[in-house]
């Protein structure tokens, strides 16, 4: 089974993916992770925004390498999650995920969290505008995902039912 988790920057998918793996491990699945910024083209090759590199165009990620990922470890893995903040935006990749998970936040909640997050040092307030922009353009989730709020605490055991009810687990 492969499940993909998308949502904005700062919006919990890593979280989530963790409780995902953990919650199949315990129950007796061989799960990985794996995301979407181990597949990021070196920088030099990615699109500059004023003078800021522009992390949030799809033309960062190489999408060919992490559907040959994903391909790869569903023959070792009984659970497969990819998360990323443009895990939904190549078609061919959101065909391949048997369950699709978007993890959702608001405008207000992601402007909070972003602007504490200092990982890759401060960003100008107009990025964070550009990375709330660029998830209404290529992050929204396909039809038929998942959505599951962000804000609050996750509730695994409800997810890991909607999960199984869209596939054999």
């Amino acid at each position: 089974m492969v499940i993909g988790v998308g949502g904005v920057s700062r919006s919990g998918k890593s979280l989530l993916a963790n409780l995902l793996v953990t919650h199949f491990r315990k129950n007796g699945k061989k799960a990985i992770i794996f995301h979407q910024d181990d597949f990021v083209f070196p920088e030099t090759k990615i699109p500059k925004i004023k003078d800021q590199t522009d992390w949030e165009s799809p033309k960062t990620i190489d999408f060919e390498l992490y559907k040959e990922v994903i391909a790869d470890f569903k023959t070792r893995f009984d659970v497969v999650i990819a998360e990323g903040l443009l895990a939904f935006y190549d078609t061919e990749l959101c065909d391949i995920y048997d369950t699709k998970i978007h993890v959702k936040i608001s405008k207000k909640i992601f402007f909070e969290r972003k602007r504490f997050d200092s990982r890759w040092g401060s960003k100008p307030l107009w990025y964070i505008e550009h990375i709330w922009k660029c998830h209404q353009i290529y992050g929204q989730p396909p039809q038929n995902t998942l959505l599951v709020s962000g804000e609050r605490d996750y509730k695994i055991g409800q997810i890991i039912k909607k999960i199984a009810n869209k596939t054999a687990i």
